[in-house]
């Protein structure tokens, strides 16, 4: 049997408030909406992607919210993405500090000489969250691509 565990109403709320933050910013990259995306982020964000999860070395590191403008614009190479969100946990979480994993399937669709392709990448995120005036923020993301996998879409 497990053990029950109490938490308060503002830690519920918060984590809600994380998981709905995790949530923005998926939904923002399947509607091509960079500056919303942007928004979700402190303005001294540090931002790295591996996208050998293996590899150690960064494939990008960014250290401000402007310089995630090409990033996401570059979503815009795609008819369509879906971002599908799984797990989400919360490893550590205080009044205004919180740090987390969330995994993640994304589709991407492109179509080219009326052939479409799709590619999955499995997405983890290791992320840092801040709460700035009442608000949560990513204040580090690091994206880890686990695999990717193509094939032809009827």
């Amino acid at each position: 049997m497990s053990k029950r565990v109490t938490i308060s109403l503002v830690e519920v709320a918060d984590r809600l408030a994380i998981r709905e933050l995790v949530e923005a910013c998926a939904h923002c990259a399947d509607r091509r909406d960079a500056k919303g995306q942007m928004s979700l982020f402190t303005p001294n964000t540090h931002f790295v992607v591996y996208m050998n999860a293996k590899d150690l070395t960064p494939s990008m590191e960014l250290h401000s919210r402007d310089a995630l403008a090409p990033v996401f614009a570059d979503l815009n190479k795609y008819d369509a993405t879906t971002h599908f969100i799984g797990q989400s946990t919360i490893s550590s979480l205080t009044a205004d500090y919180a740090t987390g994993e969330t995994y993640c399937l994304a589709h991407h669709v492109t179509a080219e000489n009326e052939m479409r392709r799709l590619m999955v990448a499995s997405l983890r995120y290791s992320d840092t969250f801040v709460k700035t005036d009442d608000q949560w923020l990513f204040a580090e993301r690091k994206l880890f691509v686990d695999w990717v996998d193509e094939r032809p879409l009827s």
